[in-house]
């Protein structure tokens, strides 16, 4: 019978901030955006009552500007989904005003031809617009350049086992991780995606060297491996799990300090590698030509994926 004052059944708790990018407050519970949003209303406000008042009654006003006044604190105050009402608005508003229909053409969208008939033109609707990415290319080392958005870098991140482990070895991970998350600096995003396997090149190669194999056996063993692949590409869809760590950088200000962004995303990229090690998480830079293939997957999800980018467990 197990004590019941044993250490590994006890259960720990870690503390993980949920506000660690709340806006500073600038003026008692409103930050600098809401205050400057009230500070402007109360000033125009104020000013329409001035030039007014000499031929508008004070209750009359206060009638006219108490749902001006009410409208522009909600928006100052309310919330939805974690994002403030006049930013909810405006990137309402530019969903509305932005093309539903897209394509990648760099040169332009050409005109209808003119033997299409207007009827036919509305018909179709509105013509589709040019899709303009949000990146400007990718560096060398791999960091994506965002333009006026700044700089961004990505690493793969291997998984955890997590449920097979002890309490004690399950506090560990997560104080690790923890302490990861209150030293970020700057936005991070953790991105798992799934993508399509291909198995074939991989049953193709150990088809062809089985024959090179120094001993019968494992010549055998070898073709029986490559038979299983084939017939498990062959038994479905194939999805390979893939778990990304995306490090981004505001763009600087100063002219100056143009490319300090890309060597500041690598950077991050690296204390991370550091600060989840504890976890048991291995984090991997992704190269030029990696984060090229990853771009490219994006745009494209229905590319199969090499079966070397999948990690071991990680097939469904």
């Amino acid at each position: 019978m197990a004590a019941a004052d044993d250490p590994t059944d006890a259960t720990y708790a870690t503390r993980i901030p949920a506000d660690i990018s709340r806006p500073d407050r600038l003026l008692g519970p409103f930050t600098a955006r809401q205050t400057a949003l009230l500070a402007a209303a109360a000033v125009m406000l104020y000013g329409g009552w001035w030039a007014t008042r000499a031929f508008m009654a004070p209750l009359a006003y206060a009638a006219l500007a108490t749902p001006i006044a009410g409208a522009v604190a909600a928006l100052a105050l309310g919330h939805r989904e974690g994002i403030g009402l006049d930013r909810f608005l405006l990137a309402a508003l530019t969903h509305t005003r932005t093309p539903k229909r897209q394509v990648h053409a760099p040169e332009g969208i050409p005109p209808l031809p003119a033997i299409v008939s207007n009827r036919w033109a509305k018909a179709a609707g509105p013509p589709p617009a040019a899709m303009r990415m949000p990146y400007d290319g990718i560096t060398s080392t791999g960091v994506l350049d965002l333009g006026s958005e700044g700089a961004a870098a990505m690493a793969r991140c291997s998984t955890v086992n997590f449920e097979l482990r002890s309490a004690a070895e399950q506090q560990g991970l997560t104080a690790a991780f923890a302490r990861w998350l209150n030293s970020l600096t700057g936005p991070t995003q953790l991105l798992v995606r799934s993508h399509h396997v291909e198995l074939t090149p991989l049953a193709d190669a150990l088809q062809h060297g089985a024959a090179a194999l120094p001993h019968p056996a494992l010549e055998a063993a070898a073709r029986a491996h490559a038979d299983f692949l084939a017939n498990l590409a062959a038994s479905g869809n194939l999805l390979g799990r893939q778990i990304l760590l995306v490090a981004r950088e505001e763009a600087p200000t100063s002219s100056v300090m143009r490319n300090s962004g890309a060597w500041r995303v690598l950077q991050r990229l690296d204390e991370a590698a550091r600060a989840l090690a504890p976890a048991e998480i291995t984090v991997t830079p992704q190269d030029s030509p990696h984060s090229t293939r990853l771009v490219h997957a994006a745009c494209n999800p229905d590319t199969p994926t090499p079966h070397r980018t999948a990690s071991e467990g990680d097939l469904t």
